[in-house]
């Protein structure tokens, strides 16, 4: 039999109705462990629908560090004035049913909030996050007014207990960041969250009162069998992305492989000759021109997407050497079986910064640079110090091609092609003449660096037959006065517009 249950009164002592000290701290421990899952899930739940940029991370780890900071003085709120013995299993079987519902308010709110600027961004975190990360949290402080017998053990047992929470969260960060993440897609993370948390609340609720919150199981319920059948943006989950491959209708053997919410490559299953994307012409004409017909041309690519550019290459310049140095594994795993690897194409996986300080020196003709993480260049691939592990793997007369995004002004790929000017004896810019001049919507740049002399001439031609609608310009005289981009300063995400 459990003991009486009895409403804080004067006089009321809590350690007389105390959980046994292992059941307090588990609680705590998997109701802060929770929270922690939630928002690295949640994560990856809202970035098919805004990207992954520092401003989505902000918005996530700011709303579950908002939602955790209202749920600790909502529960000590509540503790105060209802038997916290009362509000403990019902807050984990609303934080549970709260869980359920997270990839189904995700997912339509995403639709509705797609390719939104900062405010969507955090409206769609809150939405996601906020109710289930409070309710979770108030779990702690109802615990501790629980286990509170007197004020002399009062700093023991909110220390003992706040160490268990910490505890839960660093364990969960690990767990989910290393292991369940690369393991099982978000949605199921989620949802085996979510009846976790209900087990523990019907069971702490039948240990405490005999009595079961029927509303919250079936809230619960609803949620999970929505969140299961509501619309899922991805082919696969990989650990980074949210990857799914789409038909050109206008093309039947087209295919548009979407990272995320952007359209990241195009791959013709029948003629990897042709190139859709004007980057990927860019780039084509480059290797054109440093591989006449009949050459090959050794090239190194930084990322590897649909692998467009390694079966054009592969195509137009059999015998060539080619490598992608590619973080997701996964993504080449679907690029294997519904697009096209090209014969001979030595794929390695792993983060292009580290791989790259593994190659020898003088080893490649071109390197290509076409890694991003949502709309940007990942920080750490932009600096001068990343340029000089391309210019070090470069044969002598080696070109760089990096492929860029930015829209208007420009000032991260002005950052960027003066970040390759303290690098590379000869640098080039290659966009729409409106880009250049800093108008337009946004476009993707082609920077082009090298210790020799760039073959401005014939890369000229060869776009004029190709790719007429954009020229290629010094970047030291686009760059202007933009500060080079470093290991040590490199915002990257903040030189794009919101």
């Amino acid at each position: 039999m459990s003991p009486p249950i009895r409403r804080p009164a004067a006089g009321y002592d809590a350690g007389v109705n105390a959980l046994p000290a292992r059941l307090a701290a588990s609680l705590v421990f998997l109701a802060s462990g929770a929270v922690l899952v939630l928002e690295i899930v949640g994560l990856r739940l809202v970035a098919p629908y805004v990207g992954v940029t520092l401003q989505t991370s902000t918005a996530v780890i700011g709303i579950a560090l908002a939602a955790i900071a209202y749920g600790a003085w909502l529960g000590g709120w509540l503790a105060d004035r209802v038997d916290p013995h009362r509000l403990i299993a019902g807050a984990l079987l609303l934080g549970a049913a709260t869980t359920a519902f997270v990839p189904l308010v995700t997912r339509w709110a995403g639709e509705w909030l797609r390719g939104s600027a900062a405010a969507g961004v955090i409206l769609l975190a809150g939405l996601a996050l906020f109710a289930p990360a409070a309710l979770l949290s108030a779990v702690t402080p109802l615990v501790i007014k629980v286990q509170l017998s007197n004020l002399d053990e009062t700093g023991s047992v909110v220390g003992r207990l706040s160490a268990t929470g910490t505890l839960g969260a660093i364990t969960a960060t690990f767990a989910t960041g290393f292991f369940l993440v690369a393991a099982f897609p978000s949605t199921g993370i989620i949802l085996g969250l979510s009846a976790l948390l209900a087990v523990v609340g019907l069971a702490l609720g039948a240990y405490l009162s005999r009595r079961v919150i029927v509303t919250a199981v079936v809230i619960g319920l609803c949620g999970a069998g929505q969140s299961v059948f509501a619309p899922n943006p991805c082919d696969v989950e990989t650990a980074y992305s949210c990857a799914r491959i789409e038909v050109d209708p206008a093309r039947p053997t087209g295919r548009t492989l979407w990272l995320n919410s952007v359209r990241h490559s195009y791959v013709d299953l029948d003629d990897p000759r042709y190139l859709e994307f004007e980057y990927a012409r860019t780039i084509g004409s480059v290797l054109d021109v440093v591989a006449p017909a009949g050459a090959t041309v050794d090239t190194l690519h930084l990322g590897g997407g649909g692998l467009t550019l390694p079966g054009y290459l592969a195509a137009t310049r059999p015998g060539s050497r080619s490598r992608v140095l590619e973080v997701d594994g996964k993504l080449l795993d679907l690029d294997a079986t519904a697009l096209r690897v090209p014969r001979g194409l030595d794929r390695r996986v792993g983060d292009a910064r580290v791989e790259i300080g593994r190659e020898p020196a003088d080893t490649w003709d071109l390197v290509v640079g076409d890694a991003f993480g949502h709309l940007v260049v990942p920080w750490h691939l932009a600096t001068r110090e990343m340029a000089a592990e391309v210019r070090r793997v470069l044969r002598p007369t080696g070109i760089y091609a990096l492929n860029v995004i930015d829209v208007g002004a420009g000032r991260f790929v002005r950052a960027e092609a003066a970040t390759l000017a303290t690098v590379f004896a000869y640098t080039a810019v290659v966009a729409p003449p409106q880009a250049l001049a800093g108008r337009g919507p946004s476009v993707n740049y082609v920077l082009l660096g090298s210790d020799a002399p760039l073959p401005d001439g014939a890369l000229r031609a060869r776009l004029g037959d190709r790719n007429p609608t954009v020229t290629i310009v010094a970047a030291r005289a686009f760059a202007g006065s933009a500060r080079p981009l470093t290991d040590d300063f490199a915002p990257v995400d903040q030189l794009l517009p919101g």
